[in-house]
């Protein structure tokens, strides 16, 4: 059963490895903060294909206080080559925490049971989930929710959106 709308975001134990910072790192960039979590994976042509457009939405929403959080999902074993992980983070412009999910812990507190990806999980400032969507149609159905949320975020005073 996936997450529910209103549901805490999950920890980030488990992960196998960490690009462009730590788990604690991330935890404390994203504090008090809306942020994407988006699941990807090497094998996963759709992933490339939409992580421009991932890329996008942490520019565009970065100043109003957006933050991201990447998990290498591998679908198959070669997809567990940290190195490959590392090459593709660095080919795709991926500059945002990556967490390499090598054995499913992340997947499973997300509870993303299918291991579906792409998958993104939009979560408030306060960390509650606010929207999930999935495969080939996911940032079709994600962006509309991003921008309500972030265009929230705009209205609000400066110093509220980016505490």
């Amino acid at each position: 059963m996936p997450m529910r709308i209103g549901t805490p975001m999950p920890a980030l134990d488990g992960a196998t490895e960490w690009f462009n910072g730590s788990a604690e790192e991330a935890l404390q960039e994203i504090e008090g903060r809306p942020v994407l979590v988006h699941f990807w994976s090497l094998s996963c042509g759709m992933c490339k294909e939409n992580l421009p457009r991932v890329a996008e939405w942490r520019e565009k929403y970065r100043e109003a206080g957006l933050r991201m959080i990447a998990v290498h999902m591998p679908r198959y074993p070669a997809d567990t080559d940290v190195n490959a992980v590392r090459e593709a983070i660095a080919t795709y412009g991926i500059i945002e925490p990556c967490a390499v999910d090598n054995e499913h812990k992340v997947r499973d507190a997300f509870l993303n049971d299918h291991g579906y990806v792409p998958a993104y999980y939009l979560f408030d400032e306060q960390h509650k989930l606010k929207s999930f969507a999935a495969g080939e149609y996911g940032v079709k159905v994600i962006e509309p929710a991003l921008e309500r949320l972030m265009g929230a975020a705009q209205h609000q005073p400066a110093e509220q959106a980016l505490a």
